[in-house]
């Protein structure tokens, strides 16, 4: 049903409100769809501030390639990394597939091995990772990249970026990016490999010293790049310490 042939931009709540809207009139239906989801977007926004002044666990997101093969320096290297974490307390998140993913939940496994729910991994669906490796002791599913990128947000105290890519550098640069317009706030990220090194000079080179202004000098600084992964452990060692003194708000009273 037309409302006056009025453009969607001049459709009025109330108007809508009052009025069954017939799915073939495009422009007002496609109108509310977009309404509909600006509020909805609204909604998720506001639910995620919730969070508490102390996580359950202290997790450790690890982001990598999953192409590297196990037995490689990487994978093992990766692997002995993810032990250290777990047996420390940290729970591991990766995406719970295979290469250094897998590596992770392996090293997890290893570190933790009465504590399955350690090993974490947030999935997603693609056509060349069908199947959860098998060290993963507590998985979830999603369907689309952007609701899985946002979990690991949410879930993350720590994040450590090992060897990867297009897939991890788009993770890498989603975190620096929340980072730096404070939507997250003292949460380490962690480069591990000679790769990363490379791009922060990158960036730094052009966009920093180029003169065009593109980013702030102490945006560099926000990713620590780590020489081994001894530097890497103890990085986290010192934020978990820390997160441990951290006091737990008091109870709510039941009314």
């Amino acid at each position: 049903m037309p409302l006056d042939n009025q453009k969607p931009e001049a459709v009025q709540e109330n108007d809508i409100a009052r009025v069954f809207i017939h799915t073939l009139d495009f422009e007002v239906t496609r109108h509310i769809l977009n309404n509909v989801l600006v509020k909805l977007w609204d909604a998720v926004d506001e639910l995620t501030k919730l969070r508490p002044k102390k996580t359950p666990f202290f997790q450790v997101t690890i982001f990598g390639s999953a192409r590297i093969k196990p037995g490689t320096p990487p994978y093992e290297a990766t692997k002995d990394l993810s032990a250290k974490l777990a047996a420390m307390g940290c729970h591991i998140i990766t995406g719970g597939g295979p290469g250094l993913m897998r590596a992770a939940n392996e090293g997890a496994h290893l570190g933790a091995p009465d504590h399955p729910e350690r090993s974490v991994g947030i999935r997603v669906d693609l056509p060349f990772e069908q199947e959860t490796n098998a060290f993963v002791g507590e998985v979830y599913q999603h369907k689309s990249f952007f609701s899985r990128l946002h979990h690991f947000i949410l879930r993350s105290n720590a994040y450590i970026v090992t060897p990867g890519g297009i897939g991890t550098t788009l993770e890498l640069m989603m975190v620096w990016q929340l980072l730096q317009v404070r939507k997250l706030y003292d949460t380490p990220i962690l480069l591990v490999g000679k790769m990363w090194t490379d791009l922060l000079e990158w960036a730094r080179s052009n966009m920093v010293d180029s003169g065009h202004g593109l980013a702030d000098a102490m945006d560099m600084n926000i990713p620590q790049c780590v020489d081994c992964l001894d530097d890497a452990v103890a990085v986290i060692r010192r934020h978990y310490e820390r997160w441990e003194r951290e006091e737990e708000l008091p109870e709510a009273s039941i009314v």
